[in-house]
C-alpha cells in the first residue's frame, strides 16, 4: 500500500522510506494495465506524466543511487542483470510515477510550502543536530552528501515531500473504523476453541506388504524427478576473517605482559561501599544531628526520628564514580567503615554521610586475564592487518599462484568441499556447515566457470572475505532406481501407510457423525481422548500442526473431522467441543491495536486506489526504450 507517503520528506531519510513502497505501488500498475502503457517515443524521456517528463538523466541518477544503496546493504555491487531480475527497474520506475502524479495534482490544486516551512523541518531534523542537540551546518551536509544529495536537490525533495503530505493527508486522514471490521478482526485474532481429539499413528495402519518389482519400478518412474541428483561442485575456499586470522597470529609474552601493564585500570575492580545519605534544611541542624551521634545516638535513629524511611537515606553499595555529589563521594570515601562525617555542603543541600560497610577494590592478576588478553590482542592485530593479507593475497593471485599454494604461503587455511549443490547439501543431502554467513556464496560458486578466476566476495558480518575457485563439477542426472532403491521403498511404504490411516480416519468420524460418542469410537480403536483448550489461529500446540489449526478454525462448534498429523503418517481425528471469543473492550491496549492495525489498512487501500485513479485522469505514457537504455536490458524485438 501507500502508508509510506505519509512519512515521505519526514526525515533526512524520506527517499528511503518512499523505496518501502516499491512492491506496493506497483499495484497501481496492475489497476491500470502496465502492458497497455508501454510504447515507445522521444529518447530522452523514461515517462510523461502529465505535463511532466521524467528525463533519461533523470531516471538514471535515480536508479544508479538506488543500486549502490541495495549493494551497500548487501555488501557488495549488485550488477544490472541481478537488479532487472529483482524487478529494480520497474519498481523504481512505479515509485517515481506515483510520486509524479501526486506532484501533478498538487500543482493543479495549487499547494505549495513557504522556504520557512521546508527550513523549519530540516532544522528540527534530529538527525542534523551536533553534540550541543542544536541543528548542525556540518553534519547536514555530512549527511546529505553521504546519501548522494547536494544541498539544492535535498531541500527540492523535502518540498515535494512536503506538499505530497499535504495531499495524501488530506485523502487518507482520521476515520473511524467501523465497528463490525473491530469485531470481525478481534474475532479472527482473538477467537478461541477448545476440542478433544485423538491421534493415529503408522501402529493403527496395520500391516503393509513390501511393494512388487513391478508396483516399485512403475512408482518409481512416474516420481522419477524427485529423486534426480541435482548438480554438485567440487569448490576451494579461503576465507579470511578476523577470527581466522586471529588464530594464525603469534603473540609473546613480553607483548601480553606489556598490554596488560598499559590496560591495568580495565582489570581494576573499584572499591564500593554502603552509604546512608540524611538530608538536613540547613547547617545547623546537621551539626546538631552530628553532635548528637557523637554522643552515642545512630544515625538511622535520627533518620526515624525526622520521619525519614530507610528507603530515603539509602543510597545503595556503590562506587565513588557513580556519586554524582562529588562533595559528597569524596567524603563518604574518606571514612572509614561504621564511622559518620561532618556536615557536608553538597549540591543538593546541607547532608550527613554514614558508610555501614566497605567492599575493597580488587586487581585481576595477569595470570587470571592473560588467556582473553591474548585473544583480545590477536584479535585488534587481525582487524588491523586484514587489509594487508587481502591485498598480498589479491597480489599472489595476479601472479597466477593458486588458492591453495597462496594458504600455504601466508600460512592461512584454504578448505575443500568435496561436493555441494545449490541449496548448500552434500552427497548425503546433509547441510555443509561453516560456510560464510551473509555471502551469496552459493549463487556465486553456481555461476562460475570451472577453474575460472573469480573475484572475492565481501563478509559483512564481522568483515572480511571469502575467495572460491570451483575445481570440479558432477552435472544433474536422473538417478537410476538401484541408487536410490531404499528412499523409494520408504516413500512408497509411507503413502500406503498415509492412505490406510486415512480411510480408517474417515470410518472413524462417519461413526461420530451417525451419533456414536467420541470417546466410544476413540475406546474401540485402543485410545485415549485428549483435550485441547486455548487454541488459537497462528498459534499451534506441541503434537498439532499449523495445518490442522486452520481445519479446526474451519469447523463448526460439534464438528466432527481428520486432517494430517505431526508427520506425513499421522492423522488427527478431532471433536470442536467449544468456541469463545473475548468480548472487545475499546479501551483496552488489544482494541487500540486491532483499530490502528484496521485504520492504516483502509487508509492504505485508499490511496493506492487514489493514485491509480491519478494515474488514469492525469496520464502516463512509459517509453520501454529508453528504460531499457537506463537498466541494459534489451529492446524488445520488433
Amino acid at each position: 500500500m501507500l502508508r509510506g507517503i505519509h512519512k515521505a520528506s519526514s526525515n533526512w531519510l524520506g527517499r528511503a522510506v518512499m523505496g518501502v513502497l516499491l512492491g506496493l505501488i506497483a499495484i497501481s500498475f496492475g489497476i491500470w494495465g502496465i502492458g497497455d502503457i508501454f510504447r515507445g517515443f522521444g529518447q530522452s524521456t523514461v515517462a510523461k506524466v502529465g505535463g511532466t517528463e521524467i528525463r533519461v538523466e533523470q531516471f538514471r541518477q535515480l536508479y544508479q543511487d538506488r543500486l549502490q544503496q541495495i549493494s551497500r546493504r548487501v555488501g557488495r555491487p549488485v550488477t544490472p542483470d541481478q537488479a532487472r531480475a529483482f524487478g529494480l527497474d520497474r519498481q523504481l520506475l512505479a515509485q517515481v510515477v506515483a510520486e509524479t502524479v501526486l506532484d501533478e495534482r498538487a500543482k493543479r490544486l495549487g499547494l505549495g510550502l513557504a522556504e520557512t516551512d521546508v527550513a523549519r523541518r530540516v532544522m528540527d531534523d534530529p538527525n542534523f543536530r551536533g553534540l550541543s542537540g542544536q541543528f548542525d551546518k556540518s553534519r547536514f551536509d555530512f549527511v546529505i552528501r553521504q546519501i548522494g544529495f547536494t544541498e539544492a536537490r535535498y531541500l527540492a525533495e523535502q518540498r515535494k515531500g512536503l506538499v505530497r503530505q499535504q495531499l495524501v493527508g488530506a485523502i487518507s486522514g482520521e476515520f473511524a473504523t467501523p465497528k463490525i471490521a473491530l469485531d470481525a478482526l478481534n474475532r479472527y485474532q482473538n477467537e478461541q476453541r477448545t476440542i478433544e481429539y485423538v491421534a493415529l499413528d503408522r501402529a493403527l495402519a496395520g500391516e503393509v506388504a513390501a511393494p512388487t518389482p513391478e508396483q516399485l519400478s512403475k512408482y518409481f518412474e512416474e516420481r522419477k524427478v524427485v529423486f534426480r541428483a541435482p548438480e554438485y561442485r567440487k569448490v576451494l575456499l579461503l576465507a579470511l576473517t578476523p577470527t581466522e586470522l586471529a588464530s594464525s597470529l603469534e603473540i609473546s609474552d613480553a607483548d601480553l605482559k606489556k598490554a596488560y601493564e598499559e590496560r591495568k585500570s580495565r582489570y581494576v575492580t573499584a572499591e564500593r561501599r554502603h552509604i546512608h545519605q540524611m538530608p538536613f534544611p540547613n547547617a545547623d541542624e546537621a551539626r546538631a544531628a552530628a553532635e548528637r551521634i557523637t554522643k552515642g545516638e545512630t544515625f538511622a535513629g535520627i533518620a526515624t526520628e525526622r520521619t525519614l524511611t530507610p528507603a530515603d537515606i539509602d543510597l545503595g553499595t556503590v562506587t565513588q564514580a557513580s556519586l554524582v555529589d562529588r562533595a559528597v563521594a569524596d567524603a563518604a570515601f574518606a571514612l572509614k567503615q561504621g564511622e559518620v562525617s561532618a556536615p557536608i555542603e553538597g549540591r543538593f543541600g546541607t547532608v550527613l554521610v554514614e558508610v555501614t560497610s566497605i567492599e575493597p577494590s580488587s586487581t585481576k592478576s595477569f595470570e587470571e586475564i592473560s588467556a582473553e588478553l591474548k585473544q583480545e590482542l590477536a584479535a585488534e592485530r587481525a582487524r588491523a592487518e586484514l587489509l594487508n593479507v587481502h591485498d598480498k593475497i589479491e597480489d599472489e593471485r595476479l601472479g597466477g599462484v593458486n588458492l591453495t599454494e597462496i594458504a600455504k604461503k601466508l600460512n592461512l587455511k584454504v578448505r575443500t568441499i568435496e561436493a555441494i549443490d545449490r541449496s548448500g547439501q552434500d552427497l548425503e543431502s546433509k547441510q555443509v556447515a561453516g560456510l560464510p554467513q551473509g555471502v551469496e556464496l552459493l549463487t556465486a560458486v553456481f555461476s562460475a566457470d570451472l577453474g575460472a578466476d573469480n573475484d572475492p566476495l565481501n563478509i559483512p558480518q564481522g568483515g572480511g572475505h571469502v575467495w572460491f575457485e570451483v575445481i570440479g563439477m558432477q552435472p544433474a542426472r536422473d538417478r537410476p532406481l538401484d541408487e536410490v532403491r531404499q528412499q523409494i521403498e520408504t516413500r512408497w511404504r509411507d503413502e500406503q501407510i498415509a492412505t490406510q490411516l486415512k480411510t480408517k480416519a474417515d470410518e472413524m468420524v462417519e461413526k461420530i457423525k451417525a451419533g456414536t460418542a467420541f470417546g466410544e469410537v476413540a475406546a474401540a480403536a485402543n485410545l485415549k481422548p485428549e483435550w485441547r483448550p486455548g487454541l488459537k489461529r497462528g498459534n499451534p500446540p506441541p503434537g498439532i500442526p499449523a495445518r490442522a489449526i486452520d481445519v479446526i478454525f474451519r469447523t463448526p462448534k460439534d464438528g466432527v473431522a481428520s486432517v494430517d498429523g505431526v508427520s506425513s503418517t499421522d492423522r488427527i481425528i478431532f471433536h470442536v467441543t467449544e468456541i469463545s471469543v473475548p468480548p472487545l473492550d475499546p479501551e483496552s491496549s488489544d482494541a487500540k491495536r486491532i483499530d490502528e492495525t484496521l485504520r492504516r489498512a483502509m487508509s492504505d487501500d485508499l490511496l493506492a486506489q487514489y493514485v491509480a485513479r491519478l494515474e488514469t485522469d492525469i496520464g502516463v505514457t512509459i517509453n520501454q526504450a529508453a528504460l531499457n537504455q537506463v537498466t541494459g536490458a534489451s529492446s524488445p524485438a520488433n
